[in-house]
C-alpha cells in the first residue's frame, strides 16, 4: 500500500499522535513544513474504524477515511483567520476573532461554522476535531472562550493548534497542549513523494522545498512562481526597458504567497551584500502593496531598484 503524504514524510510522528488521549495538541514548525496534513491526518486517525497503518495512520478505506479523502468529513472543522476585510480587501493583519467560536458573536457572518456550535454535536463517527490552523492568531477573546472547551471537551472533542512559533502563542493554550514538534523531512522523501506522483526528478523544486511537504502540494504555483521570477530577474539585468517590461509581466503573474520566496532562491547565487539590497527593495515592494500603492508604479520601482541592488 503507498503511503499518505503524511505518513511518508512524517510518520514517526504520527506514531505518537495515533496514541494520543488528550484533549489538544499543539504543532509546531516553519511555514509549509506539513503542519496542516499532520494535523488532518491526526484527524483521520482518531475517526478511523478499519486496520491503521504502519505509522498508526489511517487506513484509507473505511467510512470515515473516504469522507476525510473526500475532503467531506461531517466530524472536522478548520478555523482559520481572516484573510480579507468587509470591503473584500486583503487583511493587514490576520486575526482570528471571537466570531469564529461563537455564532452570536459573528456579526459579521465571516465563518460558515463556529466552533462552539461544532462541538455541541455529536461525533458521526468517533471524535470530533477541531484543527485551529495559526494558533498565533488568536484573539484575546477567541482564545478564552476556547479555553473552557479545551479543558472540558464536549463529547471528547479533540483540538489540535498550528503555530509557526510557539512564543506567539497565547501561553494559557500553550500550557494546556501537548507540543510536538513538525520537522522538515530528508530531501530523500521530498523525492520519493515527487516519484510517487509519477513527477520526474527535479532537483530546483527539491532545493527550494527544503523539507517543506506543503511545496509539493502546491509544486505547479511554486514552478510558475520560479519560472516568473528567474525571467525577472534576466530581465533586470539585460537593460531598463527590460527590467521594466519585466516588471509589468512579473505584476500580472504575481503570487504573493510564492514569489516573494521564489525570487530569493534565485538570489542566492548573488553577494551577500547584492542579496541584501535585493531583499530590501523587495521588501518596499511588499510593503506598497500591502498598503494598496499603485501596483504598475510599485513594481517598476522595485524593477530599478532590483537593477541597481544586482549590479
Amino acid at each position: 500500500m503507498t503511503l499518505p503524504p503524511a505518513a511518508l514524510l512524517h510518520g514517526p510522528l504520527l506514531e505518537q499522535t495515533g496514541v494520543f488521549g488528550g484533549n489538544a495538541l499543539l504543532l509546531t514548525g516553519p511555514a509549509r513544513v506539513g503542519k496542516r496534513d499532520v494535523a488532518l491526518a491526526v484527524a483521520a486517525q482518531h475517526n478511523c474504524t478499519g486496520t491503521r497503518g504502519m505509522y498508526g495512520e489511517g487506513c484509507g478505506t473505511c467510512p470515515s477515511c473516504l469522507a476525510f479523502a473526500a475532503g467531506a468529513h461531517p466530524d472536522l472543522l478548520v478555523v482559520e483567520p481572516r484573510t480579507t476585510t468587509a470591503t473584500g480587501k486583503t487583511a493587514r493583519r490576520k486575526l482570528i476573532p471571537i466570531g469564529a467560536i461563537l455564532e452570536g458573536r459573528d456579526s459579521g457572518r465571516e465563518y460558515e461554522t463556529h466552533v462552539f456550535e461544532f462541538l455541541e454535536v455529536r461525533p458521526t463517527f468517533r471524535r470530533r476535531v477541531v484543527i485551529v490552523d495559526g494558533a498565533e492568531h488568536l484573539g484575546q477573546e477567541a482564545a478564552n472562550a476556547l479555553l473552557k472547551l479545551v479543558e472540558e471537551p464536549p463529547h471528547g472533542a479533540l483540538f489540535v493548534f498550528l503555530a509557526e512559533d510557539v512564543r506567539a502563542v497565547i501561553p494559557t493554550i500553550v500550557s494546556r497542549s501537548a507540543r510536538l514538534s513538525v520537522a522538515p523531512a530528508a530531501d530523500r522523501a521530498i523525492e520519493r513523494g515527487l516519484a510517487l506522483g509519477g513527477e520526474a526528478p527535479d532537483p530546483d523544486l527539491v532545493a527550494f522545498a527544503a523539507g517543506r511537504a506543503g511545496v509539493l502540494a502546491e509544486r505547479e504555483a511554486v514552478r510558475a512562481a520560479l519560472e516568473g521570477a528567474a525571467e525577472f530577474t534576466r530581465a533586470v539585468g539585460a537593460g531598463m526597458w527590460q527590467a521594466l517590461e519585466g516588471a509589468a509581466h512579473l505584476e500580472k503573474r504575481w503570487d504573493p504567497a510564492w514569489h516573494p520566496e521564489a525570487l530569493r532562491f534565485v538570489w542566492r547565487t548573488q553577494s551577500p551584500h547584492a542579496r541584501a539590497r535585493a531583499d530590501t527593495a523587495l521588501e518596499a515592494l511588499q510593503s506598497a502593496l500591502e498598503a494598496y500603492a499603485n501596483p504598475g508604479l510599485s513594481f517598476q520601482v522595485f524593477a530599478l531598484a532590483l537593477r541597481e541592488a544586482l549590479g
